[in-house]
């Protein structure tokens, strides 16, 4: 009785969002208690994205339930196109169905709706991994470039480089460690502050080893080296 009840008030009270995220909820666990509610909530429901998954839940509802192949593959038919879990399972439960509880028709149907949710599955995947690939190139791609400089610059093969970066990274770490109730003001703190606490170690650095082996690249070579497993065993 409470589920019920906590599942009516979020589903007709909660924020769209909220109303959202409890409908999706109930894919997963729908029976014969919560057709009602889900059925309810589709009356007085605005949102276009709340009302999807209502009626997603009411087609998955109509798969199991209902009384022939026809209702069914229509029932099919509207979950084509969505990428919730529960639907998909319930597409290969269909599919892979050994006791023969639906016809050859229907498995057909859902096996041609659920390769069309895999390819679309399949196509947000690689969109993901291009654009985690660009952003990894991109700081990989700067690295780079500060690296070059440097060399270009002072003639100083920076071991350490890498190191520098860490230290930038980890000075916001720190920085949101230190503002753990202003998360989103903390990223204008940190950005700073990161620059800042590696220039420092930058003109550290210079100032206390390389200005001394000006004109000696190996010797610089093996110096940055040791400073980049000192600010590694630092930071650790």
């Amino acid at each position: 009785m409470l589920r019920d009840n906590i599942a009516r008030i979020t589903l007709s009270e909660g924020t769209a969002d909220e109303r959202r995220a409890a409908a999706t909820s109930m894919l997963a666990t729908l029976d014969e208690d919560s057709i009602p509610l889900l059925e309810q909530a589709l009356t007085t429901e605005t949102d276009p994205e709340v009302r999807a998954v209502l009626e997603t839940g009411l087609a998955m509802q109509s798969v199991l339930t209902a009384p022939d192949d026809s209702s069914r593959i229509d029932a099919i038919e509207m979950l084509d196109g969505r990428l919730e879990g529960p639907v998909r399972n319930l597409l290969a439960l269909i599919v892979e169905d050994s006791a023969n509880v639906y016809s050859p028709e229907v498995k057909a149907v859902a096996q041609s709706t659920l390769t069309g949710i895999e390819s679309t599955i399949s196509f947000y995947q690689l969109i993901e991994q291009l654009f985690f690939g660009l952003s990894l190139g991109s700081v990989l791609l700067l690295a780079a470039i500060g690296l070059a400089v440097t060399f270009g610059v002072m003639g100083v093969i920076n071991m350490a480089h890498g190191e520098m970066l860490m230290l930038g990274a980890y000075t916001t770490y720190v920085v949101q460690q230190l503002m753990p109730n202003a998360i989103n003001a903390s990223l204008w703190v940190a950005i700073p502050a990161a620059f800042i606490v590696t220039a420092l170690f930058g003109m550290l650095i210079q100032r206390f080893v390389i200005r001394y082996l000006n004109g000696r690249p190996l010797e610089t070579l093996l110096a940055t080296f040791g400073i980049s497993l000192i600010l590694q065993q630092a930071v650790r």
